[in-house]
């Protein structure tokens, strides 16, 4: 029980770091709202992302299940999947350094990280794209998620 207090403390700790560390315009929360940024994120999604998080947001199959290399298939991104249970910092610290790296304690992930390969806005453009095809409902408790 000590080992998950120690690494829940490390994860909070990590991610708050990150967080203070990142320009003024990622802390302002994920541009849903802004039609250009959405735009934009629909194409870099569609780059960078879709292969396999799916097209259409929808994931890999049984996502929930663990494949046989141990790994976690990807998941949806759409109102299916828990990308909206998680609050802003931590959704931007995956995406930038990747699963592993902020899980740490040995968790093996294909989610790599994209902070040499996106910038800081197109990481907020992506997340704000798939933001914005979640119902009102999936929005207003992702918002909850923030503190909002």
């Amino acid at each position: 029980m000590r080992f998950v207090w120690v690494g829940a403390i490390a994860l909070v700790a990590v991610i708050g770091g990150i967080w203070l560390l990142m320009p003024g315009a990622v802390r302002k929360g994920l541009p849903y709202q802004d039609a250009a940024s959405v735009a934009r994120g629909k194409s870099i999604y569609a780059e960078s992302c879709a292969s396999c998080h799916g097209a259409a947001l929808e994931g890999q199959d049984n996502w929930r299940q663990r494949k046989p290399d141990g790994k976690m298939p990807a998941p949806p991104h759409d109102k299916t999947g828990h990308t909206w249970h998680h609050a802003d910092d931590i959704l931007i610290a995956i995406t930038k350094y990747g699963t592993e790296q902020i899980v740490g304690q040995g968790y093996k992930s294909d989610m790599p990280g994209f902070g040499d390969v996106l910038s800081d806005q197109d990481i907020l453009d992506v997340l704000g794209y798939i933001k914005s095809t979640w119902p009102d409902r999936v929005i207003d408790m992702h918002n909850k998620a923030n503190g909002a």
